[in-house]
């Protein structure tokens, strides 16, 4: 608590001096810029940053340390291992205040806007595995967005709050075998009983799941429309009828475990109902929004990291007596590469600085989310062969890249609804014939 309230003094300190501080950053980099080319990306450059205060990089930076002393250490072993201690690296991040940066105080956030919790995703990128960043982009903003907009004092206090503070890990069950993408086709019930919910179904590619404390659940509690039979319900993951079937062996993010849970009449208080009855799949499309808004700053920052990586790698590798590197192909693609990054860091700020404001970011989540899926692809690919015979090997970073950046496509919306989602804002979807 006492870290916390330290964090908020500075920030609120740092930004007294916001000015001072971006009038002595303006200066140096004039001066850089006179003396040498820049070769740090948009997104590290503090003076007059379109979206990031002074505040923004205290944030990444104290995250930064965390980073490099107590969880890249430990990297590849979690990732030998299968699974990383989630417990304890959300205790750590809690106390530390990074699991509730844009939630209430009063439930134990730091209560900032969400550029803040890009910010946050965005310096994540840096843990070098994806599982890990992931795991913790359920906890922060898949899983408890919902809950922290519209559920019930009560349910804040027993659920939100511990996960802020890092005491409870937190899983998302939306996913089913016969519905990933397609949300509106989920099987799994809840019916009610008296005061109780009784649950049977069940969920996959559960992130968190072996681990979590708690599932955001969303159950169909009606036979009304697809579309307004849902509800989202906190269902503690230790009640009577709750099995992980297996942990699933996944190509990628391998340090996160991904659970198969089943539910067989699952007694839930009705008081878990996150907000009204039926919203749950109007709560879930919100709450997509900022999922996707966040891994969309995650990727960012591992793809700059591949391309400074493969620049390094290439730049001493030589073939026929020259530096990789030095090969025009070579550098040219690299150049592509770091264009398509930067035009997307600019989508990415340009979303949230418009979703802060409250406006209806949809359309262009979607587009972030589909090109950094699709970019990061690119990147993992192009970068990979350039390594040669090391990018086959599991000792480098842009080979667990490689692996990890693949689901982006896939997970948290596949590419293809990305593209109907943005079809249907353009009006393009072809138009049902009218019943006779």
């Amino acid at each position: 608590h006492a870290y916390r309230q330290k964090m908020r003094l500075n920030l609120v300190v740092s930004r007294h001096f916001s000015k001072l501080t971006s009038l002595s950053s303006t200066r140096k980099l004039n001066e850089n810029v006179s003396s040498k080319p820049q070769t740090a990306s948009g997104s590290e450059i503090t003076a007059d940053h379109l979206l990031y205060t002074p505040e923004h990089f205290a944030l990444k930076e104290s995250l930064k340390k965390i980073i490099d002393q107590d969880i890249n250490p430990y990297v590849d072993q979690w990732e030998a291992e299968g699974i990383f201690p989630a417990h304890k690296v959300f205790k750590l991040l809690g106390n530390a205040g990074f699991l509730g940066v844009n939630k209430p105080v009063e439930y134990g956030g730091l209560g900032l806007d969400f550029s803040y919790s890009i910010a946050v995703s965005e310096e994540l990128g840096n843990i070098r595995c994806g599982g890990i960043p992931m795991a913790i982009g359920v906890q922060t903003d898949m899983a408890t967005p919902a809950l922290a907009r519209f559920g019930s004092t009560e349910l804040k206090k027993e659920f939100l709050l511990p996960s802020i503070m890092g005491d409870k890990v937190a899983c998302l069950g939306v996913s089913e075998v016969g519905a990933g993408s397609d949300v509106a086709t989920i099987k799994t019930n809840a019916v009610r009983e008296g005061d109780e919910y009784v649950v049977n179904g069940g969920k996959m590619w559960t992130t968190n799941g072996t681990q979590a404390d708690w599932m955001c659940l969303l159950a169909n509690t009606s036979n009304g429309p697809s579309h307004k039979n849902k509800s989202l319900i906190c269902l503690p993951m230790n009640s009577p009828g709750v099995h992980i079937a297996r942990k699933i062996d996944k190509m990628g993010m391998r340090s996160s475990d991904t659970a198969e849970v089943f539910f067989d009449d699952v007694r839930v208080p009705c008081k878990n109902l996150i907000g009204q009855e039926g919203m749950g799949f109007t709560y879930q499309m919100l709450q997509f929004q900022e999922e996707r808004l966040w891994a969309c700053g995650n990727i960012l920052t591992m793809m700059d990291n591949i391309i400074q990586e493969t620049i390094q790698y290439t730049r001493q590798r030589k073939i026929f007596k020259m530096p990789v590197l030095y090969h025009q192909s070579v550098h040219f693609r690299l150049a592509e590469l770091e264009t398509e990054i930067e035009l997307l860091r600019s989508l990415l700020h340009r979303s949230t600085a418009l979703y802060i404001k409250g406006n209806d970011v949809t359309k262009l989540a979607s587009m972030a989310k589909l090109k950094a899926g699709r970019l990061s692809r690119e990147v993992g690919d192009s970068c990979l062969q350039y390594w040669g015979g090391m990018g086959f090997t599991s000792d480098v970073l842009v080979s667990r890249f490689y692996r990890d950046a693949r689901l982006l496509s896939i997970g948290g919306g596949a590419d293809e609804v990305m593209l109907s989602i943005i079809c249907k804002y353009m009006d393009t979807l072809p138009k049902a014939p009218p019943k006779k």
